[in-house]
């Protein structure tokens, strides 16, 4: 299966369909992700590393407070893209990822936390969805699969955070059932699948291969061994495109952008390339607010 990428600056389409809002500025940089069609209602976006100085592993714009960032970089750059988005500190919602499957729904309850008791509840969650307008929900990824979903008509969104663990465990299709339990239909979700990995970049030991098949994954469907090695290669952004069409997500309504984030470590964060001990792409989406 092919994936037709899809992606631009933040730049006149952007700020027609989300109206007048403050562009990152300096060496931070936000990169559109595109559904397949026309979504009006609402944006999703992977964060760059525009600007990224050579040996620090942490610049330029990065989120995620739990991979030994200092805590006041990864507030100035948290405060940059509400500042582009539009939206308080507080609306910007992002959980503490352990590759589980867990799935955690943003709502007016969880909004209305102070920001401990909120953190506390979205521990462990790899995945968000939320009918809340204004509100922005993203995961931090470096390598592994984020994907993007929203059912527009419903205005329920969602974003999931796709290691091979959690491709494995079919957190694409988790995402899926919990939108669907805030009204969405899985035949008119969209889902975009941002900067990650690529099969190419991917090779992965045999235990990785075998713990897919007891998933019920054909190894011959989204692995390749390479012949010079003999290590096998994981088609990640494949495997959870099988994952949403299997939950219901039309394959036309699929796509990534096509940029390997280990190929791209300049532009994206790669924890293969910049060790673990480094910042991570944020990657948000947001519905916006009616008319």
């Amino acid at each position: 299966m092919g994936f037709e990428g899809g992606c631009e600056l933040i730049g006149r389409r952007f700020l027609r369909n989300f109206g007048a809002m403050n562009i990152l500025s300096q060496h931070s940089a936000i990169q559109l992700l595109q559904w397949r069609g026309d979504v009006n209602g609402a944006i999703a976006f992977n964060t760059l590393r525009q600007g990224a100085t050579d040996g620090d592993p942490y610049s330029s714009l990065n989120l995620c407070d739990y991979t030994g960032d200092s805590p006041a970089h990864v507030e100035e750059g948290r405060r940059a893209v509400c500042a582009a988005l539009g939206i308080a500190p507080d609306r910007l919602v992002m959980p503490r990822q352990t590759h589980t499957c867990c799935v955690a729904v943003v709502d007016e309850a969880l909004m209305a936390l102070p920001h401990p008791d909120r953190m506390a509840r979205l521990q462990d969650v790899d995945a968000l969805v939320t009918s809340l307008r204004g509100v922005c929900i993203g995961v931090n990824t470096a390598d592994c699969v984020n994907i993007a979903l929203v059912d527009e008509q419903a205005g329920v969104a969602g974003v999931a955070h796709a290691g091979w663990r959690g491709t494995a465990g079919k957190i694409a299709a988790r995402t899926v059932e919990a939108m669907t339990a805030l009204g969405a239909q899985p035949h008119r979700i969209k889902a975009v699948m941002g900067a990650s990995i690529c099969r190419a970049c991917f090779e992965v030991g045999d235990e990785v291969v075998e713990a897919f098949e007891k998933e019920g994954f054909s190894a011959a469907e989204i692995s390749q061994r390479n012949p010079a090695t003999g290590k096998a290669h994981i088609n990640l952004q494949h495997a959870n495109a099988l994952v949403l069409r299997a939950a219901g997500v039309a394959a036309g309504n699929i796509t990534w952008n096509g940029e390997c984030s280990r190929c791209k470590s300049e532009r994206y964060f790669s924890a293969r390339r910049l060790g673990i001990g480094s910042g991570r792409t944020f990657t948000g989406v947001m519905l916006k607010h009616g008319e």
